[in-house]
């Protein structure tokens, strides 16, 4: 099976929340313990990309190992984001004595319906997946979603050139201009993510068992 590491991207300021998103609960477990837990039954090691390492290091395996979250050395502090985070993920991977895989598994940490049963699978076809395509990822009303997905570690330098170069740093705008695979037949409800208030109660709601 073709090596692969995963990226849980955990450094946003769920600003529209208002407050931390990924401590909120599902239950037994919280967001970023449920995105780890899938994460882990389905790569051979875990890495969370974030600036508050010490914030979650309580809640998560022993195994799951932190990358610190810091803008570019070509950006200003203030230029942050998924685009960056995986820019700096891939490059400390690539940079590790044991060398880097050809895949990346990465994660929102905010995507409460995560399923391993589902993302195993994607995994099997990567192999498959010839180059050029440096994403494999699924689509929702004809948009790529980033977060939920496999990148190839190729894509670095074309990352890392395009998050300087580009003015909004927009994950969507790169995959727009590189070949990607889509990922067929996704159900819509598995890359639902929780950004609000009002989408946890909503999706509270539909976790609830039917009476």
């Amino acid at each position: 099976m073709t090596s692969l590491r995963a990226l849980v991207l955990a450094g946003g300021h769920s600003s529209r929340m208002g407050h931390d998103k990924a401590l909120i609960s599902l239950g037994a477990e919280t967001l970023i313990e449920r995105t780890c837990r899938v994460a882990i039954a389905c790569a051979d090691a875990v890495y969370v990309v974030t600036p508050w390492g010490d914030r979650y290091r309580p809640l998560l395996p022993a195994s799951v190992q932190f990358i610190a979250e810091r803008p570019l050395p070509e950006l200003a502090e203030t230029c942050r984001g998924p685009l960056v985070a995986l820019v700096q993920g891939l490059t400390w991977l690539r940079s590790r004595p044991e060398g880097s895989p050809e895949w990346v598994l990465v994660l929102a940490c905010d995507m409460p319906n995560l399923s391993a049963a589902t993302l195993g699978p994607w995994r099997t076809e990567l192999a498959s997946i010839p180059l050029p395509y440096l994403a494999y990822l699924p689509q929702r009303q004809h948009r790529w979603e980033p977060l939920c997905g496999f990148y190839r570690t190729a894509a670095l330098e074309s990352l890392r050139q395009y998050a300087i170069a580009s003015s909004t740093r927009s994950l969507q705008g790169w995959l727009n201009q590189n070949p990607v695979q889509p990922i067929p037949a996704v159900d819509d409800a598995l890359l639902a993510n929780l950004n609000t208030p009002a989408e946890w109660q909503q999706w509270q709601q539909r976790a609830k068992p039917s009476v």
